[in-house]
């Protein structure tokens, strides 16, 4: 066999596909079994047109621009031999050929090659493209100069091959939008009517945008003073639709740098010219994309969702009917079914928080029971105190109660984290909202330390009884050392012992230490998201960002109220014989300045640093991942914007743009080029589906 004829087979092999064993995946095979039918008189499993369509065309998808019958196109593309159905191993060569990375281009290439020879026939091409253009289409003219130069002239046609038929169809939407505004363009003086354009645009492109862009595609003449569309909007407007990708890539950055998310005309520019290497878009193709995304916020500064409605092709605008209907169904709904749901997606995160809140208490609850064993040592003299310091306390704990004096008095810290969080972030986020700005998302500093401090208020009204409960059953181990036969209670018995009156003591020391502790915590918390990691709309926080504005958060917050839980401590725990036993909270403050000192104010500061900084980090992490593992079913996806390269860059989610489903789609897309009526033919006439083979130009 000579080297051009085994070129020859590798490359028709390659583009036309080969007898091969069907070498499916588990879930392709159970595609192809669910959807196939049985043949009677062979008993072998197949697909005709309409199960590959029930397999082929994703049952989500949403099929408003490409009609699902439209997805039957691809049906003789899997149809290797032309009979009229989808064996298993035409089904395992058709997934294989997806998962190509050319499989678009591919797709339509033997779309085209009627004879399955490796090249695409300019009569074939002819035909096939007459057959399914629409009957009001905009015509086209294949005599042109455009066309002579990929197919030659009628005297001299040459077959395309793959590579010379991809190229065209890149071309083709172009020459398609030249002709016809060449045919609107009665003047011959380079402009045509807004209406003209529009309808130019819905024929060429309407599979690949927006309806805000299709109904809104007259405004286009409003970027000039005239009130008509010249030919440079136009190819302004079609460069626009082919760099779709690169556009959304370069605002998501340019968004990134932003402070509040959002972007002017002149920051875009600015972004393309660091991210392209040369100059790409020129000032009209920018003022084209900036008038259609500002046209429900003409403040010309720009946030994603904004653009969203210009480069997500998926994105749909409601219609007034379908609005209607819509209020109908929300007026219909009760309001007690509506409260009953906010009531159970309300419990829901309250339990995600109950249980990251309980698990960043658990992690660092040695630190807790050192930091209050070092706050209530008694005494100006060194001598007279049991530990040296946190570390000696430590050490000291685990020598003489083993390391389950560690986690002594867990069980009602475990139970108070859980109304402790829930009421504090919950009002917090109250107040906050009550003051924040609705127009600018803004609060003032004043605002945020209000918010703060209210929910550090309302939080010790939960938590101060859980307290003194913890606090004493973390000071037992050491009475039980220093005492001799000193008994050990349990929570339950220092709960009936101190009455309702005495699990509210030291409640005003409780307030005075989480007042201040939340209203310094979590104003610096936001800040620090906002201002130091660039927090905005369009950039949420990687958990290690979060883990980290919360531990820095916590540190300056957990130090300077440490005075408070000295006294506060003093006051909760119960005194030993010979020990100050304090009325009050002025009491306490006077009798430990006069007998130990200014800095026994700050006993145990250290240790509220090293427990509080990492209990926050751990709660917000494992609050995190539970959410992200365990969603609030049913609860609705943030809007977001779908298209192609920015998901992955971005998002790092390839899973869509390389799925089956996909490519299907984008290979349509590209068919769509010539005609976006390509394959609605098939709907005037169902029954032409079985034939469609034949009428494709193979097949029996």
């Amino acid at each position: 066999m000579s080297t051009t004829t085994t070129v020859k087979e590798v490359v028709k092999e390659s583009l036309l596909g080969s007898k091969e064993p069907s070498n499916l995946s588990a879930s392709h095979r159970a595609s192809f079994i669910n959807n196939a039918k049985k043949d009677e008189q062979t008993g072998e499993l197949y697909m005709g047109p309409d199960e590959f369509i029930e397999a082929i065309a994703p049952p989500s998808e949403d099929y408003h621009k490409i009609s699902r019958d439209q997805y039957g196109l691809l049906f003789r593309v899997a149809d290797r031999k032309g009979a009229g159905k989808v064996t298993v191993d035409d089904w395992a060569a058709f997934e294989n050929l997806l998962m190509k990375p050319d499989a678009e281009y591919e797709i339509a290439f033997r779309l085209f090659d009627i004879d399955r020879t490796g090249t695409v026939k300019y009569e074939d091409f002819r035909s096939l493209y007459e057959r399914n253009k629409g009957p009001d289409s905009i015509p086209f003219n294949w005599d042109c100069e455009w066309a002579k130069l990929y197919i030659g002239d009628k005297s001299k046609r040459h077959p395309l091959t793959y590579s010379e038929f991809s190229q065209m169809l890149r071309g083709l939407q172009g020459e398609r939008i030249r002709q016809a505004f060449q045919l609107f363009d009665k003047d011959r003086d380079g402009y045509i009517e807004p209406e003209d354009f529009a309808r130019i645009i819905r024929e060429t492109a309407k599979h690949k945008l927006s309806d805000h862009l299709l109904e809104n595609l007259t405004t286009l003449c409003n970027i000039s003073t005239g009130s008509r569309i010249s030919y440079a909007n136009v190819r302004a407007f079609q460069n626009m639709i082919m760099e779709m990708d690169l556009v959304e890539l370069i605002i998501r950055q340019a968004c990134k740098r932003s402070a509040d998310g959002k972007i002017t005309r002149t920051e875009f520019l600015n972004e393309a010219a660091k991210v392209v290497r040369f100059s790409l878009f020129t000032p009209m193709e920018a003022d084209i994309l900036f008038h259609f995304a500002s046209l429900d916020e003409p403040s010309g500064r720009l946030g994603l969702m904004d653009f969203a409605k210009v480069l997500d092709a998926s994105w749909r605008h409601r219609g007034a009917d379908e609005a209607e209907q819509g209020q109908a169904v929300s007026k219909a709904r009760s309001a007690t079914r509506t409260f009953f749901l906010s009531a159970v997606e309300s419990g829901y995160n309250f339990m995600l928080g109950s249980v990251a809140g309980a698990f960043g208490a658990f992690m660092v609850y040695p630190i807790d029971l050192v930091k209050t064993r070092m706050q209530n040592q008694r005494g100006a003299d060194p001598g007279q105190r049991l530990y040296k310091n946190s570390l000696d306390c430590f050490k000291k704990v685990i020598a003489n109660e083993g390391f389950r004096g560690l986690y002594s008095g867990v069980v009602p810290q475990l139970v108070g984290v859980a109304p402790e969080k829930a009421i504090k972030l919950t009002v917090n986020d109250l107040v906050r909202g009550f003051f924040t700005d609705k127009n600018t998302g803004n609060i003032e500093l004043k605002y945020e330390i209000l918010a703060g401090g209210s929910a550090g208020a309302c939080q010790v009204v939960f938590t101060n009884p859980l307290e003194i409960v913890k606090i004493r059953l973390q000071v037992q181990g050491e009475v039980a050392k220093a005492t001799e036969g000193a008994k050990k209670r349990s929570a339950m018995w220092i709960v009936k012992n101190l009455g309702l009156a005495g699990l509210y003591k030291g409640a005003s020391a409780c307030l005075l230490r989480d007042v201040p502790f939340s209203a310094i915590y979590f104003p610096t918390y936001n800040h620090l998201k906002k201002d130091l990691f660039g927090e905005s709309k369009t950039k949420k926080l990687g958990i290690l960002q979060l883990l980290t504005a919360g531990a820095i958060a916590g540190m300056p917050a957990a130090y300077l109220t440490t005075p408070c839980d000295v006294i506060k401590t003093r006051l909760q725990v119960e005194a030993r014989k010979g020990d100050t036993n304090y009325t009050g909270l002025r009491h306490a403050a006077s009798t430990i300045m006069k007998e130990e000192g200014f800095r026994a104010f700050f006993k145990g500061g250290p240790a509220r640093i090293l427990r509080s900084s990492p209990q926050f980090g751990f709660t917000l992490a494992a609050y995190e991942v539970l959410q992200s593992v365990l969603p609030f079913p049913g609860k609705a996806k943030p809007e977001q914007v779908h298209t192609g390269v920015a998901d992955v860059v971005d998002t790092i989610k390839e899973k869509d743009v390389t799925s089956p489903h996909a490519r299907s789609r984008n290979a349509l897309k590209i068919i769509l080029d010539l005609d976006e009526n390509f394959g609605r033919v098939k709907l005037l006439d169902q029954q032409a589906w079985k034939t469609m083979p034949r009428i494709l130009g193979g097949g029996n």
